[in-house]
């Protein structure tokens, strides 16, 4: 199994959660693991990304190079694009339908959509809409893009929600159960 996957976001959105859960489901299924990440701009809202490689086998460099991307998992559209060129042929992106427009001059929403649909392999969510049908706070819609990742991230399902049970239990167990609605609400909404 060798999975390469850039984490795209804008500061604030939880891209770092969805890599811990992701790294700590890699690292008890018996996958090697690197990781590297930016995350300077997040205090002023800009872009955030994390390149996280999981293998079977020994990893030897932390970057996903051109080209070499089999998923891009993004909570903003416009960010989930701007890594294309990293994004193999027959890659997937799982993106959020929402932007969050922190520039004045945001390209028109249905232009940038319409490029994340011409993409083949594409999952386009709105993982806020799904956190509050799912009963969870906002704040939870990383974990709802994260469960639409699932099936094609590769990795066990259990495994993530165990993941998530691990990551988030010391805020509580109102906290943990939140994130697993929410992972299970972008679970089944990728799966239709």
């Amino acid at each position: 199994m060798k999975r390469d996957i850039i984490l795209a976001g804008v500061g604030g959105q939880g891209i770092l959660s969805i890599a811990a859960v992701i790294g700590d489901a890699a690292l008890n299924e018996g996958l090697y693991l690197k990781q590297a990440e930016v995350h300077g701009m997040s205090q002023r809202g800009g872009d955030v990304q994390s390149n996280l490689r999981l293998s079977s086998e020994p990893i030897y460099s932390d970057l996903i190079p051109q080209g070499g991307a089999d998923i891009i998992i993004s909570l903003e559209p416009m960010e989930a694009l701007r890594y294309l060129p990293y994004l193999k042929p027959d890659g997937w992106i799982v993106t959020s339908s929402k932007p969050f427009v922190n520039i004045p001059n945001y390209p028109e929403i249905e232009d940038v959509l319409a490029h994340v649909r011409a993409i083949k392999n594409h999952v386009l969510i709105d993982v806020e809409a799904l956190a509050k049908e799912a009963g969870a706070p906002a704040q939870a819609a990383n974990m709802v893009l994260l469960g639409a990742a699932i099936p094609v991230l590769g990795m066990n399902h259990d495994k993530i929600i165990a993941g998530v049970k691990r990551i988030f239990s010391r805020k509580g167990e109102a906290v943990v159960a939140a994130n697993v609605a929410a992972i299970e609400a972008g679970y089944k909404a990728a799966k239709h």
